[in-house]
């Protein structure tokens, strides 16, 4: 990058979706230090080659490749040097209509998502959370509309039998968030 104008284009860029950035990135890594750090990263690979970035059809899409990609860069560095050492979260029991129950329904469903495997949990994110068409869903990872349908199958079922998140129904395909809290 070289220009003012290109720097403040980058700028209004960033401002405009690092909220939504972030989000992303937290339903990807389960955790707020990770997720910032994520979407500083791919916010950071964006700026590298901005002008291609830029250039290209959706640059949305672009940036949510790179987040998505550097994710599955992340998760495979952490898988050589981590070890987990038991369950993230006990399962809830019974979902009760009060707030604090709403509140550690979110905490199971972190929980469960950040035990899929990392396309399984790019795709449930983006296709469910981000409500991006399997198209869309499909050019993020470099993948086909095929494997996305298969991978959000198999990553609703694994969220479906997980005994914390008893209340998620077939609907959820439609809209998760309709039936977990947001």
């Amino acid at each position: 990058m070289g220009s003012y104008d290109e720097e403040a284009e980058f700028s209004a860029f960033v401002q405009g979706r690092w909220n939504g950035l972030v989000r992303t990135a937290y339903l990807l890594t389960g955790n707020r230090h990770d997720a910032e750090d994520l979407a500083q990263t791919a916010l950071a690979k964006a700026y590298a080659s901005w002008r291609r970035v830029r250039s290209s059809t959706s640059p949305d899409a672009y940036l949510r490749r790179i987040l998505v990609t550097s994710n599955i860069d992340r998760f495979r560095k952490r898988r050589l040097t981590e070890y987990p050492t038991g369950d993230l979260l006990e399962p809830s029991g019974p979902h009760p209509a009060d707030a604090s129950a709403q509140v550690d329904q979110r905490q199971v469903l972190f929980a469960v998502l950040a035990t899929l495997p990392a396309r399984q949990r790019a795709v449930v994110v983006l296709r469910y959370w981000e409500d991006l068409a399997e198209a869309q869903v499909a050019d993020a990872l470099g993948c086909s509309i095929g494997t996305v349908k298969s991978q959000a199958a198999k990553g609703l079922a694994k969220l479906r039998a997980h005994p914390g998140l008893t209340d998620l129904s077939p609907m959820a395909t439609t809209d998760p968030r309709s039936k977990v809290p947001a």
